[in-house]
């Protein structure tokens, strides 16, 4: 048996690359559907709703820590590690569920790109521009070998930049800002608790669980000098010291994107009287006469570039879903000889989900709604999950520390918590 390496291939990794997994996941996080909920909350709220941000940002940072460490030490995506542990028809409902969500969610992503190309002057048919970024969000999943899709989604990742832009370009009532976050707006009321789950659930969203974790999976079976930390375990200080650093910037950088959306339409269109978006093209076209023609572009555009990283993210997550489940050869490293299901489910979710677009739904209350879903089905997909991290049966000695399981189980209780008072106001019980 040959001695362990020095030096693990973690702990030579510039600084630049030490942001992979986390910070890809973190920006798919502000996809078109964040995007319309933080617009919307801030539109709705004003600043009423900027707190929840400072909720979300320790919670996601442990929920993603977590998926990512199942992934480092299994060699396992997370539907795999469920369907070793767990009743066969209770994973496969589970994954229905994040499937369906995530489809829902891809489709109102595309019409939210669709929108914004014509808000940008483009002139063609909705249907074509849905088309159009489909296919090329598919082909770029299809064709595009393991390292430069990864590239791309982290070059993808300086899109978000749009959003600080904007928020530079408005005025700001700083004050009221900071009182917001001392002072917690609070109401129970249908409206409120919609929007609060609407933004926990796009914030703290099951397929980027299955993500991070399946982009570790996919990172140390590239890299012929990683192994997964249970049968390599002297990777571990330098591998998890990277996954926390990678985490909390990328979880830092969601955050930040989502409070300048919810700001800059906090001091722009809810203070001019606008507090009901229909459309993603209402979003950004009610910034032009208040903040002005460059945020309103910057914003349009954000919306495009974040759709070109968020559809190939939701639609490889579902597909690593649906093949750990069904125990499929899976991975965007492999050819698509290698893995046709694999790639035929990417395919399958990207065209289901254009064909949302054709649907009698308006296009931000899709999105909004998918957000809403998608905050419901992580409750019991957190709560496995927490069972599978604790585990020493799972994770052997690398089972999450007691701080990490508290703020995982925290953000269980928050997403069950909030779930429960969207209920409530469903059957009519809340106001």
């Amino acid at each position: 048996m040959s001695d362990p390496p020095a030096e693990s291939p973690d702990a030579r990794c510039s600084p630049l690359a030490v942001l992979g997994p986390g910070l890809v996941t973190g920006a798919s996080d502000d996809d078109p559907s964040g995007i319309a909920t933080y617009a919307q909350a801030g539109a709705l709220f004003g600043f009423g709703l900027t707190w929840t941000l400072l909720l979300t940002y320790p919670l996601m940072s442990a929920v993603q820590t977590i998926s990512a460490r199942i992934g480092r030490t299994t060699g396992l995506g997370i539907a795999a590690n469920l369907r070793r542990r767990y009743p066969v028809p209770l994973v496969h409902g589970l994954i229905a569920l994040v499937i369906t969500a995530n489809v829902i969610n891809l489709g109102a992503d595309l019409g939210a790109m669709a929108e914004a190309t014509t808000l940008l002057g483009v002139t063609m048919p909705r249907w074509v521009a849905v088309a159009f970024f489909a296919v090329v969000c598919l082909g770029a999943q299809i064709f595009c070998n393991y390292a430069r899709y990864v590239a791309v989604l982290k070059w993808l990742t300086l899109s978000l930049l749009f959003y600080f832009a904007a928020l530079a370009a408005v005025e700001v009532d700083w004050g009221a800002l900071a009182r917001s976050f001392v002072l917690p707006h609070m109401e129970l009321s249908r409206s409120f608790l919609t929007m609060v789950v609407g933004v926990l659930g796009t914030t703290i969203s099951p397929y980027l669980f299955f993500w991070q974790a399946t982009l570790e999976v996919e990172q140390t079976r590239e890299d012929p000098e990683l192994e997964p930390l249970r049968r390599a375990p002297w990777e571990a200080a330098s591998a998890l010291g990277r996954i926390k650093v990678d985490t909390l910037v990328g979880m830092a950088f969601s955050n930040l994107v989502a409070l300048a959306i919810m700001v800059t339409t906090a001091a722009t269109l809810h203070a001019g009287g606008i507090t009901k978006i229909d459309t993603a093209a209402q979003a950004a076209e009610a910034l032009r006469p208040i903040a002005g023609q460059f945020a309103f572009v910057v914003f349009a555009a954000g919306i495009i570039g974040t759709g070109f990283l968020s559809v190939p993210v939701l639609a490889s997550s579902a597909a690593y879903a649906l093949g750990e489940t069904r125990d499929w050869p899976v991975g965007v490293s492999k050819k698509v000889a290698q893995a046709k299901r694999f790639y035929a489910t990417i395919a399958a979710a990207t065209v289901v989900g254009a064909l949302v677009n054709v649907l009698p739904v308006a296009p931000m209350q899709a999105l909004v709604w998918a957000a809403v879903l998608n905050g419901i089905v992580a409750v019991p997909v957190m709560t496995m999950l927490m069972a599978l991290a604790t585990s020493r049966r799972v994770m052997g000695r690398f089972r999450i520390s007691t701080p990490l399981a508290v703020g995982g189980w925290a953000a269980t209780v928050v997403m069950g918590a909030a779930s429960i008072g969207l209920l409530l106001s469903t059957l009519g019980l809340v106001i």
